[in-house]
């Protein structure tokens, strides 16, 4: 037996801030054309909401269309069951999915509840860290010169960290990377490794060594970028010799 269709109210949501009052295009216009494509039937269908008719396309109203506008009052419409060229309306019309969206209170609601479950898990591992772990999410991530501060404030730092950016902590604790991220995040700390040229390049920076390390690519993260330089096998022996002068 066919599953039997249960008319229901339906809220429709801004994406972008919760306006006093926002009104929705609502009907096709030359300038400002609102228009659906019917795939089925290969054409482009021209929209207009009108409260005495029983269909949202132009092509299916005769010539008394009442036009009705459609207004989002901070940020939210409801459009009711009993109102159903209005839901198929705003289902057609092409801001639906940009422009505004529809609430779905389980989907949100499941979404939410993951988004709780991954903090509490990125808090419980921060929780656990062992101190030279902790350390490195410290530098790497924080940018944090942790000479400069106790164990204590770092590792509130860092649960910081892992309660309002619970993905990007635990990417970083598994990172395998994260070891050899610490490494090149201590140097410039250390001052082994430099900017320069405005901090295009980076250098070595010891005694007898100020040669150039590499030019970083633009918009790219220096320590990723000189750890992927370390870690090729040209690069392995220069890792080896910052490692071995970074400070106990």
């Amino acid at each position: 037996m066919a599953k039997s269709f249960i008319a229901v109210d339906k809220v429709y949501k801004l994406k972008k801030g919760s306006p006093l009052s926002y009104t929705l295009a609502s009907r096709n216009h030359p300038r400002f054309p609102l228009m659906w494509y019917d795939e089925k039937n290969n054409l482009n269908r021209a929209l207009r909401y009108a409260i005495n008719q029983k269909s949202p396309f132009e092509d299916e109203q005769d010539g008394n269309a009442i036009i009705e506008p459609i207004i989002f009052e901070d940020g939210a419409l409801v459009a009711p069951k009993t109102n159903p060229v209005l839901q198929e309306f705003l289902l057609h019309h092409p801001g639906f999915g940009t422009t505004y969206s529809l609430l779905d209170n389980e989907k949100d609601a499941a979404v939410e509840v993951e988004n709780i479950n991954m903090q509490a898990d990125a808090l419980i591992e921060a929780k656990s860290l062992e101190l030279e772990t902790l350390l490195s999410i410290a530098r790497v991530q924080l940018g944090m010169n942790t000479d400069k501060f106790s164990v204590a404030e770092i590792r509130r730092d860092v649960m910081m960290f892992a309660k309002n950016y619970p993905s990007d902590f635990l990417e970083a604790v598994s990172d395998p990377e994260l070891s050899v991220n610490d490494i090149v995040a201590r140097a410039f700390n250390d001052g082994i490794l430099r900017f320069r040229n405005g901090n295009k390049d980076v250098y070595m920076n010891l005694p007898g060594n100020k040669t150039k390390l590499m030019t970083l690519p633009i918009g790219s993260d220096h320590i990723d970028s000189v750890t992927s330089l370390l870690k090729s096998d040209d690069g392995l022996p220069t890792l080896k010799l910052i490692e071995d002068n970074l400070t106990e």
